[in-house]
């Protein structure tokens, strides 16, 4: 399995859309950077046909050690999840018919 890369993204904005290579790259950094911000001010970014990013509040609990089978408190904190769009659900699953009508 292979990783798409910053690099790799700018070079796709660079091709497609016309842009200067630092111009493409600068343009992604904004883009991440917007969402870096609203995600860490709580705020939900949802990308149509892509999905949702979340962030969500965990509580304390208690968790064990696997290896000894102590019990050590696992503190408050935050997770961000990600939920896919039914678009993007589709298209992983290859199902073509679903596209067109989640896209309509």
């Amino acid at each position: 399995m292979q990783t798409l890369t910053r690099a790799q993204l700018a070079e796709a904005i660079y091709h497609q859309v016309g842009l200067s290579r630092n111009e493409s790259a600068s343009l992604l950094e904004l883009v991440l950077e917007k969402m870096s911000a609203a995600l860490e001010s709580g705020e939900s970014v949802k990308i149509s046909a892509f999905g949702t990013f979340v962030v969500r509040q965990k509580g304390l609990r208690v968790g064990r050690n696997p290896k000894t089978g102590v019990e050590v408190p696992i503190l408050p904190r935050k997770v961000l999840s990600f939920r896919p769009s039914q678009v993007m659900k589709a298209r992983i699953n290859g199902d073509e018919s679903r596209i067109e009508d989640a896209e309509a």
